[in-house]
Parts: C-alpha cells; sequence; structure tokens
C-alpha cells in the first residue's frame, strides 16, 4: 500500500512543522497515515456540517465566529490586527478583508492605537457580542452533534493529550 503524501496547510500558508528545529522521524508507518488520513477527512466533513447548520440558522460563516470569539476574550475586547491574523490563523490579508466585513456589519470597529500611529486594534462592539453568542448556541451543539457525541469520556481525555502534544512540537515547545 502506498502511503499518502502530504503537507500541512493551514489558510493556504505552509506551516514549519518542526518549529525551526530539524525533526528526527521514523517513516510515516500505515497506521500513523490512516490516522492521518482520517483527521483531515473528518475535519472537512464535521466542519461542512457546522457550517451548514449555521447557514441553516441565517448565521454567517465560522470564520466571523473566530474573528469576534478572539475579540470577546481579549482585554478590553480588542486586539491589534498583525496579532489577530495570528489567532485566526489567516493571513494579514485575508484579516483584513474579513474586518471589513465585519465592520460593514456594525459587529467591529477599529481604533487607531495611540502608541504606534501604523498600527490599529479591532474592537467588538455589542452587536459582535451578541452574535457572536447566538452563533455559539448553533456552534456548540453541531460540535456536540457530530463530534463529541460520538468519543467516550476516555476518547476526549485521549485526543486531548494527542492534540496538546502535536501542538507543542510544532510550535517548538515540547
Amino acid at each position: 500500500m502506498q502511503l499518502l503524501n502530504l503537507e500541512l496547510y493551514i489558510c493556504n500558508r505552509r506551516i514549519n512543522v518542526c518549529g525551526g528545529r530539524p525533526m528526527k522521524t521514523a517513516p510515516l508507518d500505515e497506521a500513523r497515515n490512516k490516522a492521518w488520513k482520517l483527521f483531515l477527512t473528518t475535519n472537512v466533513l464535521v466542519l461542512e456540517l457546522i457550517e451548514q447548520e449555521l447557514a441553516d440558522a441565517k448565521l454567517p460563516p465560522l470564520s466571523w465566529y473566530g474573528v469576534l470569539w478572539v475579540l470577546e476574550q481579549s482585554p478590553g475586547h480588542k486586539k491589534r490586527l498583525h496579532e489577530l491574523a495570528q489567532e485566526v490563523l489567516l493571513s494579514r490579508s485575508n484579516v483584513t478583508r474579513l474586518l471589513d466585513r465585519l465592520e460593514a456589519e456594525g459587529l467591529l470597529s477599529r481604533e487607531r492605537c495611540p502608541r504606534d500611529r501604523r498600527g490599529a486594534f479591532a474592537c467588538i462592539t455589542p452587536a459582535g457580542l451578541e452574535l457572536r453568542q447566538r452563533m455559539w448556541a448553533v456552534y456548540s451543539q453541531a460540535i456536540a452533534k457530530y463530534f463529541t457525541h460520538y468519543l467516550s469520556d476516555e476518547e476526549v481525555a485521549v485526543f486531548t493529550k494527542a492534540f496538546e502534544r502535536v501542538l507543542a512540537g510544532v510550535r517548538g515547545e515540547e
């Protein structure tokens, strides 16, 4: 059986999967390749179902939720634009276009950074907070329906530990 060879791309950017250090890895075996393919397939299908649930509820796409959530969790409900781009895993130009749409809908505003005249903050508005909460009601139910419903408590613990370890590794934190 030929193993599937995939590079990891997030939002059209190649991710440095070794945290800047040389990686010493064994060749990809069938079990790990199967796990990788199942992860990718599950991710795509579950996200499509969640997006459909949001659309059926006449709510915007999940990318809007990500921006609104990051802003809501940020001190003062605002974040520098370049920091926001890093947290939502979008390029700066994609974030700018998305922020333009959110601003046009009255869900966020922009304000200049007093310490850096070139910098700006994205700030969530009360309408943005309200929409994020409405989206969460649908999003959280969809996560339960299409993902966690199929997992035992033990499997959730294993998934969590495994993904934390992978994330730390690709960020160079291990």
